[in-house]
Formats: structure tokens, C-alpha cells, sequence
């Protein structure tokens, strides 16, 4: 917090936080008058979104489908498969999706080729990138993201499960009516921490995807804030940057909780 005054000064290393003069908003009037603005603020928030809408289900989904499994050595084979690519660091997951996407020695352009297709450059292409980076968050977070669900699946009474069985329910009637009901609460409570981060959607895979020729649509607020800040030495001007974000962070997380709050579920508070 002591910090945070740097975004309403002139900062200048030699004179220090006291010693710099104040601004006031002028640091976050820059940023709104900058051409590139509300260009970056729509690249994060379309971004963020979409990789919750794409992954948040996905991994209800997959939890869903394990607890459903009668094999226990399937289920925990499956299991390991889902869970292994979180643990791929970042740096070798971004050099997986070059290498597999070059124009000349990738797979998927090999395959493509198989077709009669040209080669195409996917990582110079603006409208891809969004595609590129959330679906390979899927294939790399929806097994770890299970985990959570599968724990509150758990937690449901078995005594529900046999009494649909004498009912004569369904498998699908039971997922819909039991498994997702059971652990509604926790998928509230994960969307609702979820939302509380849109604006702050990872800066290290975005800013390894990133080039000169896809810039247009991967230039995020974290990336714009580490080029403006650290490469640029602007650190004024960061730093509001960077508090207008964490300011529109705790207005969404709160909405999103009042809201949910609202229609009778739980909240975070």
C-alpha cells in the first residue's frame, strides 16, 4: 500500500517516494488518452473471459466423469494423464506450442499439409492468438482444476446415490440432479474468485506468445505494465496502471459476490 502513492507522483529514483513530486491523476489520465488503451483493457478482459468460460466448465466436466468411473485403475490412470501437463512449466509449454505450429517442421502444419493446405504462421496471426493461448490452458489446467471438484464430490451423502438407484434413476439423472447440485456451491465460490482475476490473466504466457506481428490482440495490462515500468523504466506510470487494475479486480470479485449472494447461494462473505 505504501507504494501505491508512486502512481500520483513524478517518481524519480534520486529523490525517492517522498521527495518526488505529486501529480495527481495525471499518470492514469495518460493512460486513458493513450491511443492503445482501451485496445490493451479489451485484450485482458476478452481474454480472461473466455478462457473461464472455455476452462471452467471443462473441468467439472472431467471431475464429473471420473467420479462416474467404475474401473479405479482407469480412474486413476486418467487421472495422472489430466494432471501431469500443470506441472510443465510455462517457458517449455510456449516453446511445445512454437515448435508444434513452425511453418516448416511443426506437426500441425505437417498435418495441414496432409490436406493440400498452405503452411500457415499461426503465432503471427492476431486472430488466433486468443484461440492458441486458452485452449492450450485447457489441455494444461483442467486436470489439476478437477481436483477441488472431485474432493466435494466426495463429500456428497451416499445415501442419496442409492436411492436414486431404487428409484431406477439414470446415470445422466444422477449427475444432474445430485453430482452438480452437490458441489454447486463450490463452483460458485471458484467463479467467483475466478471473476476477481480477470484483469490479471497470467503475464508470463502472454508475454512469451507475444510478437511484433500478433501484438494487436496480446498486448494485455501485464505485459503493457512490464513494458511501461520495467523496460521503460516509467515507473509512475505503472504503477497507476497497475492499481487501476487491481481496483477493477475488487469491484468484479465484489459484484460477482453480491450478486450470487443475491439469488440465494453461497458467497464468498
Amino acid at each position: 500500500m505504501f507504494g501505491l502513492q508512486i502512481g500520483f507522483k513524478q517518481y524519480r529514483v534520486s529523490k525517492g517516494i517522498w521527495g518526488s513530486e505529486w501529480v495527481g491523476l495525471k499518470n492514469f489520465i495518460r493512460f486513458f488518452s493513450s491511443p492503445s488503451s482501451m485496445q490493451i483493457i479489451w485484450n485482458t478482459i476478452s481474454l480472461s473471459l473466455y478462457s473461464i468460460l472455455i476452462s471452467f466448465p471443462f473441468a467439472i466436466i472431467l471431475a464429473v466423469a471420473l467420479n462416474e468411473a467404475a474401473s479405479k485403475r482407469y480412474k486413476k490412470f486418467t487421472q495422472m494423464i489430466t494432471y501431469m501437463p500443470y506441472f510443465i512449466s510455462t517457458v517449455v509449454l510456449v516453446s511445445m506450442i512454437i515448435q508444434f505450429t513452425d511453418t516448416r517442421m511443426g506437426l500441425v502444419n505437417h498435418f495441414i499439409g496432409l490436406f493440400g493446405m498452405k503452411p500457415v504462421n499461426f503465432m503471427a496471426k492476431p486472430d488466433l492468438f486468443r484461440h492458441i493461448y486458452v485452449w492450450t490452458n485447457v489441455w494444461q489446467t483442467t486436470g489439476y482444476n478437477a481436483i477441488i471438484y472431485l474432493a466435494a464430490l466426495t463429500t456428497i451423502d451416499p445415501q442419496l446415490y442409492e436411492a436414486a438407484k431404487v428409484d431406477g434413476c439414470s446415470r445422466v439423472q444422477k449427475i444432474l440432479h445430485i453430482d452438480l447440485p452437490g458441489i454447486q456451491s463450490t463452483v460458485i465460490i471458484l467463479l467467483i474468485l475466478n471473476m476477481g482475476y480477470v484483469m490479471s490473466i497470467g503475464f508470463e504466457k502472454a508475454y512469451l506468445m507475444q510478437n511484433g506481428l500478433n501484438l494487436q490482440t496480446s498486448e494485455i495490462i501485464s505485459t503493457y505494465i512490464y513494458r511501461i515500468g520495467l523496460i521503460n523504466s516509467d515507473f509512475s506510470f505503472s504503477t497507476a496502471v497497475g492499481f487501476f487494475n487491481s481496483i477493477i479486480n475488487l469491484v468484479l470479485l465484489l459484484t460477482v459476490n453480491k450478486l450470487a449472494r443475491k439469488t440465494g447461494e453461497t458467497g464468498l462473505w
